[in-house]
């Protein structure tokens, strides 16, 4: 999935059970394999494309995702991530172009079937807002199958932690090195969503342009799957929106602007986190 997997704290058995659990769904689900499924699903122009039952149930899950917070997270991007080219160094793409990739995007190109999926319009599954969650979740479950009653997963520095609590911390957008705010997880997963890394390589769904480079969201939540959708939808509704939205609906998310102070929901709060000194 163009990131790395650490595992902490698991007997052997369990650590082997999690990662072969990950490399199944990479095989499968991953668009950075030519030979996964969903691969075959993005080349099959507007035939339906046979699934199994699991990666059926995930992309209705995501769908109900994208629903759930107004289009500001959409598993059906690819066309966009291409014309941008998020993954092959940057593009600029013309306003032409930038139009048939809008059309060629959005949940609306997706239809979940009982056995198939089909894509319509040239429209592309973009798995980078909810696949590694996802991993995140199975690899947990594995490993607790086969008696890991404690441990942390790193997915690219994406959290989940169960059976203790676990030292986590969230880094200054500007620099990555430094920590802003520190916490304990506690049966939860952290995602953590910005450009400092990779630029501004985040679309917003609603206009198919990358989202500004504002800062960083960082989530709590009790699985993988729904930190690594909401930090991404967050990030898109932006620090004002992004904050009223979880409020609403319950969500432990933190904001942290350029040269901004911490804004926080409730339920954030309620983890007490600790907020370190900002640089000068």
């Amino acid at each position: 999935m163009g990131t790395r997997l650490t595992l902490a704290d698991l007997p052997p058995a369990a650590a082997e059970a999690a990662l072969a659990e990950v490399a199944r769904i990479e095989a499968a689900c991953s668009t950075w394999r030519p030979d996964s499924a969903w691969s075959r699903a993005n080349g099959a122009g507007e035939a339906w494309t046979p699934l199994d039952g699991a990666w059926l149930d995930l992309l209705r899950l995501a769908r109900a995702w994208s629903e759930r917070t107004e289009g500001a997270f959409d598993p059906v991007l690819g066309t966009l991530v291409a014309a941008w080219g998020l993954r092959t160094g940057g593009a600029r793409p013309g306003p032409a172009e930038l139009a048939a990739a809008r059309a060629a995007s959005g949940i609306a190109r997706l239809e979940v079937g009982p056995t198939a999926i089909r894509l319509t319009g040239g429209a592309q599954l973009e798995e980078g807002g909810f696949l590694k969650g996802y991993a995140l979740d199975r690899a947990r479950a594995e490993a607790q199958a086969r008696g890991a009653a404690r441990g942390l997963l790193d997915f690219g520095g994406q959290l989940l932690a169960w059976g203790g609590a676990w030292p986590a911390d969230i880094a200054d957008p500007r620099d990555r090195s430094r920590a802003r705010v520190r916490l304990r997880l506690v049966d939860a997963s952290l995602s953590t969503s910005g450009c400092a890394e990779r630029g501004r390589h985040l679309l917003d769904p609603r206009t198919g342009r990358p989202c500004p480079d504002w800062g960083a969201v960082a989530v709590v939540a009790p699985g993988g799957l729904e930190a690594d959708i909401l930090s991404t939808a967050l990030y898109v509704l932006g620090p004002r929106a992004g904050l009223a939205w979880a409020e609403r609906n319950g969500v432990a998310a933190l904001f942290l602007g350029h040269g901004a102070p911490p804004r926080a929901s409730r339920a954030f709060q309620a983890l007490h986190p600790i907020y370190l000194k900002e640089a000068p």
